[in-house]
């Protein structure tokens, strides 16, 4: 993969959109001979990305780069290469085990049930030491032990701490449903149960606050729903920090933590400014992908785009693409879509919307679309455009550079 070290200055890129007629003139000149449909990621908004993504951090905290979120083992060492970055946030045990090949700092950010991986881990001293498990109860403590026995190095383990916001005495739960450890009791008495039981070591904490992080405070044309939500957000991180520093305290009097993780792209100077907090797991600010079309307090530059082609002209205004169905994961809703970016102008039909085979697109710009034309979208999701495609092309300035092969151009499927 080629890897060219100089950046598009940022005045290419327009203030409100992070899109610019001139950036985006170059992207469709230097893959005009692509036959779509392919991905594409702008290295030079991806290396501005990752440089934003650093400055927002403060203090002494680092950057976990979340896997998931860029799902191409060359972007990933990419920006882990960068300062300020120290460690991967993988989602699964063989995906960890995987990039452990190349990364001495290897958490997953979800329990494991794998059997077989955690066999391969336990077998593997090198793995053992690059590799942290997630465990959320003794449970998972038992599992580890029945599925590969006693005789193993001590495997390292992070607690997850839920940081959802419950109200009312929980009858109201904002966030995800994650860990079941909640106050810092129950953080304390894990981690004495960790601690005492052989085979393990507790090196770190975890807690990822999705209502803030992964929720955006600007939502289109909605905003009463926004200002509800960013009340919600700033009673949310109140909370959190009080109670997140309380159930560090109450765990490392059991014992020494090496690092304590939290927040995401969307909370990073929120969550960093919390004084236990040591790192931040963030990657989906590389892409930036749609969904972060609606945050106020920072606007990432597009990075990733996929482009399909004009197939029909069903009418004089409207111009219909090959497929187009790449929705997002998550609630049912109009902003899990991909988002038309080039040409300008163009929008979805309210029926069809993003289709399997089709997607009709409307505006004064599909008037002069031909067939055979390339429309060019964002994933609303950073990650999850590489389950589309097995090749990202990678341009810089005006021409195309490299490639880099998703996990599923690797022959990997991890998430």
């Amino acid at each position: 993969m080629s890897t060219p070290a100089t950046s598009t200055p940022d005045k290419v890129w327009a203030a409100v959109s992070g899109l610019s007629e001139v950036r985006m003139t170059h992207l469709a000149k230097a893959t005009e001979h692509l036959e779509p449909p392919f991905a594409v990621v702008d290295l030079d908004a991806f290396d501005l990305n990752a440089a934003d993504l650093a400055r927002r951090t403060s203090g002494n905290a680092t950057i976990r780069l979340a896997s998931k979120s860029v799902r191409s083992r060359d972007l990933i060492r990419r920006a882990a290469e960068r300062p300020r970055y120290h460690g991967i946030l993988a989602f699964t045990l063989p995906e960890a085990l995987w990039l452990a090949e190349d990364h001495d700092d290897v958490v997953i950010g979800y329990p494991t049930t794998d059997r077989e991986a955690l066999r391969r881990l336990a077998a593997d001293d090198r793995a053992a030491e690059r590799v942290t498990l997630m465990i959320d109860s003794v449970g998972h403590l038992d599992f580890v032990d029945d599925a590969v026995g006693p005789q193993r190095p001590d495997l390292r383990v992070c607690i997850d701490l839920d940081a959802s916001l419950e109200l009312f005495g929980g009858r109201i739960h904002l966030g995800p449903y994650r860990s079941p450890v909640h106050t810092p009791r129950q953080a304390a008495e894990l981690a004495r149960a960790i601690t005492e039981r052989a085979g393990f070591r507790l090196v770190g904490v975890m807690s990822y606050e999705g209502q803030i992080a992964g929720l955006g405070d600007n939502p289109l044309g909605s905003p009463i729903q926004g200002v509800l939500r960013r009340a919600m957000q700033r009673l949310s991180a109140s909370e959190l920090a009080e109670r997140r520093a309380a159930a560090i305290a109450a765990v490392e009097n059991v014992a020494p933590l090496e690092f304590v993780n939290g927040g995401g792209t969307g909370s990073i100077e929120q969550t960093a400014a919390e004084h236990v907090i040591t790192e931040i797991g963030a990657g989906s600010g590389l892409y930036g992908p749609g969904l972060f079309d609606h945050y106020r307090r920072f606007r990432p530059r597009p990075a990733a785009f996929f482009v399909l082609p004009v197939v029909r002209r069903p009418t004089a205004k409207i111009a219909t693409l090959l497929g187009g169905g790449w929705v997002a994961s998550g609630p049912v809703g109009t902003d899990r879509l991909p988002t038309l970016s080039w040409p300008q102008g163009l929008k979805l039909t309210p029926l069809e919307g993003a289709g399997e085979v089709q997607t009709p697109v409307l505006g004064e710009a599909a008037h002069g679309l031909r067939l055979g034309d390339h429309v060019w979208l964002r994933h609303a999701k950073a990650g999850e455009l590489c389950e589309r495609v097995n090749t990202l092309h990678l341009v810089s300035g005006s021409a195309v550079v490299g490639q880099a092969r998703t996990y599923r151009g690797e022959g990997h499927a991890f998430l």
